[in-house]
């Protein structure tokens, strides 16, 4: 609580001056490019490792940046939050892309590959049921690094639950939104980005993003 208060004393004192203007401006409305949806994890600082300024992202965080997925009837299977966040990032701030980022050494993950019965808090437990199929698309659970390869299974997972929404599915099928898989290995500061020609998480170097921003061209 110390660094948090002192830091916003810091911010009135130092950043404030400078950052007025600009706030001024966002106060009268946004257009962030994309919907990012992290982990509540401390270490994943999206700020810090994007680059980004006020206004660029709208975020949405939980444990295990999950996304509950959408019935048959349209509606969220669970946590109205995220649905209510997808809604508004691509319905009506209509941003372009939607990134899901999974990190390393994740808790939420650990807890789910240890065994969701496991779990001892409820609501926890009950929330990664929505994360528990990414399971099937590991080899071993029980293998060394076996959380790291979940986190990266679970976040193409979730772009499957994005799509569930009909707003979302719609969107992209008519090229108006892309979906995109991000990792980002804490020990090493490295963010990876899943490239489906290769079927695996690269490196977001400059190759990899010159393809990855190349439909933007067009």
């Amino acid at each position: 609580m110390r660094k948090l208060v002192r830091g916003i004393v810091d911010f009135r004192n130092r950043v404030r001056p400078v950052a007025r203007e600009n706030f001024a401006r966002l106060a009268l409305g946004q257009n962030p490019d994309a919907l990012f949806i992290a982990c509540s994890d401390s270490r994943v600082a999206i700020n810090v490792f994007a680059s980004t300024e006020p206004g660029d992202l709208f975020v949405v965080r939980n444990p295990g940046n999950i996304v509950s997925p959408a019935a048959a009837d349209g509606f969220s299977v669970a946590d109205e939050s995220e649905a209510a966040a997808i809604e508004f990032a691509v319905g009506m701030l209509q941003v372009r892309d939607v990134i899901v980022c999974g990190h390393s050494s994740c808790g939420a993950m650990t807890g789910l590959v240890r065994g969701r019965e496991k779990v001892a808090t409820p609501h926890l437990k009950s929330w990664l049921r929505h994360a528990e199929r990414a399971l099937e698309r590991i080899p071993d659970r029980t293998a060394p690094g076996a959380a790291d390869q979940l986190s990266q299974a679970n976040a193409l997972l979730q772009l499957d639950h994005l799509r569930s929404y009909d707003l979302v599915a719609r969107a992209e099928k008519e090229g108006r939104l892309r979906l995109h898989a991000f990792w980002f290995d804490i020990a090493n500061a490295e963010v990876l980005a899943h490239d489906p020609e290769q079927g695996r998480y690269v490196p977001l170097d400059e190759a990899q993003a010159e393809r990855l921003l190349r439909p933007d061209e067009k």
